[in-house]
């Protein structure tokens, strides 16, 4: 069963070494797909009570111990069973030739892997939501790994609906960091959604400049080059890479420290040499970036607040 079973879990899961020396995971999902990590062997029943997880898009179920399990489920021109823990719960993928009793075999194989992802998936979406933005006046935002501020100004100074940014002072060394900031064009009882967008709408404009600059700074390390660079709002994916040359990046990366959006510029112009995740392609991104694992581990260990 082993042999063409791969799990993943986008945005979510973590750290490997160096150079993993994996099989190869799913690539449906994202370039960003990690492979689960295998944990140590322990009841199912002790690591999760009585529940129940329903995929809003769930076409079987299955009991994994005390635990029901709807889950979207689908075939495609794969060679693994596939299996997926996202915000929405499980997503699992076959090769059209694997029968039912295989995956639903599959899916009692890596029960506990399953059961662990759902509790952390459950646990981090509750912490995303208390952690959600509330869209007024003075609201701070990660910005490149800073605070930004938000702060609403319909003087004459600033046109309506536009957008300057003034950043911090300098602050002696250990000082706490005073945030930049953000003046929106808008009136101060402007509503929540105008202000959500106004904001997001400098901060996509800045994600795609750094982008652009980013990707012409590894691509000739690399030996490639990217054709045209395309900003995605995914839930779940950092970015994606065709074999034709386009990048697509999650603008919300922007909110992280510059070094790991290198990661991810860097992962994602390696799949233009290798388009898969195998040990020959961790070995390109290592050629570039010899910490990545350390880069990519802050994708997991930092969830960025959601945006509502």
């Amino acid at each position: 069963m082993s042999s063409f079973l791969q799990l993943v879990l986008d945005m979510f899961d973590g750290a490997a070494g160096p150079i993993p020396r994996r099989h190869p995971v799913a690539t449906r999902s994202s370039p960003q797909v990690l492979q689960g990590p295998h944990q140590p062997s322990e009841p199912l029943g002790q690591v999760l009570p009585k529940a129940h997880y329903a995929h809003p898009r769930a076409t079987r179920r299955i009991l994994l111990g005390v635990t029901d399990v709807a889950y979207a489920f689908r075939r495609g021109k794969r060679r693994t069973i596939g299996m997926a823990v996202g915000p929405d719960g499980l997503e699992v993928s076959a090769p059209r030739w694997v029968s039912l009793a295989d995956v639903e075999s599959a899916l009692h194989e890596k029960a506990d892997w399953i059961a662990r992802k759902l509790v952390e998936m459950q646990e981090r979406q509750q912490q995303l939501g208390a952690a959600r933005i509330v869209w007024c006046d003075g609201v701070q935002l990660p910005y490149l790994g800073f605070p930004l501020q938000v702060v609403l100004d319909s003087t004459c100074t600033l046109k309506k609906k536009s957008a300057q940014f003034e950043p911090a002072p300098a602050v002696a060394a250990n000082a706490a960091l005073l945030p930049h900031t953000l003046r929106l064009g808008l009136p101060l009882n402007a509503e929540p959604q105008q202000i959500r967008d106004a904001a997001q709408a400098w901060l996509m404009r800045q994600a795609k400049a750094l982008f652009v600059e980013r990707l012409n700074h590894f691509a000739p390390q690399l030996g490639v080059q990217w054709q045209r660079v395309s900003l995605s709002s995914a839930a779940t994916r950092w970015g994606s890479a065709s074999a034709n040359g386009s990048i697509r990046l999650n603008w919300r990366l922007v909110h992280h420290k510059c070094e790991v959006i290198d990661y991810v510029v860097a992962h994602e112009l390696s799949h233009l040499r290798v388009m898969d995740h195998s040990p020959r392609f961790w070995e390109t991104v290592h050629s570039v970036m010899p910490d990545y694992d350390l880069r990519r581990r802050v994708l997991k260990d930092e969830p960025l607040p959601p945006w509502s």
